[in-house]
């Protein structure tokens, strides 16, 4: 069985959101197009308590992106985003969902981040992804959308730790880049470990 992931496809990871990433939006006509040629479609969501201590908000006088302690460990501090209940944390309005199987969120725990779809940065905390996948005899997985070189990295990586073919579909994702040539990198490490990187028209006939 053969399963899409769709990683955080917000509106507060979307041009004009608290955390856009750039060029964000002009994934979602792929995901939408690559959604019919898979078994299943599953997404994972940011679903942020206001008070997540990866907020620069929640460390006073420290402004977003700068790099302050969590749980003992450097993190980066990001603007509020992706806050339960809120517009922000909703899936894109052009997101196709009616294929959407199930969705996994994370980042709920205040006191730690969590990028993966799978578990929390210190892997304490498991979404249940693995377990519905292996559930619905999934040995196969292909990860789109945000951003490349954070979620999307930490997912593909956790995905091969869990034991699933992994691939990475490069045009269905977008990263922010920071400093330049860190996505490059980035999918330079990912294929490295064993992640197969393929483009949507390897996936449409």
């Amino acid at each position: 069985m053969k399963t899409l992931i769709l990683v955080d496809l917000q509106n507060d990871f979307l041009p004009g959101g608290a955390l856009a990433v750039p060029d964000g939006d002009a994934v979602i006509p792929v995901v939408n197009r690559l959604q019919p040629h898979f078994d299943y479609v599953v997404a994972t969501q940011d679903w942020h308590p206001p008070d997540h201590g990866s907020f620069a908000s929640s460390h006073p006088g420290r402004e977003p992106f700068e790099t302050g302690q969590l749980a003992g460990r450097p993190q980066t501090l990001w603007p509020e985003h992706c806050v339960q209940h809120t517009d922000g944390a909703r899936f894109a309005p052009g997101l196709d969902t009616q294929r959407i199987a199930q969705v996994f969120t994370k980042g709920h725990d205040p006191s730690v981040d969590s990028y993966s779809g799978f578990h929390d940065n210190e892997r304490e905390f498991s979404t249940g992804l693995a377990d519905w996948l292996r559930q619905h005899s999934v040995n196969s997985v292909w990860i789109a959308g945000l951003a490349t070189d954070y979620c999307v990295k930490a997912t593909a990586l956790d995905a091969l730790h869990e034991g699933f073919q992994t691939h990475l579909i490069v045009d269905a994702c977008r990263g922010i880049d920071q400093p330049p040539g860190h996505v490059a990198a980035t999918l330079a490490e990912l294929e490295a470990a064993g992640v197969k990187l393929v483009h949507s028209q390897d996936l449409l006939p």
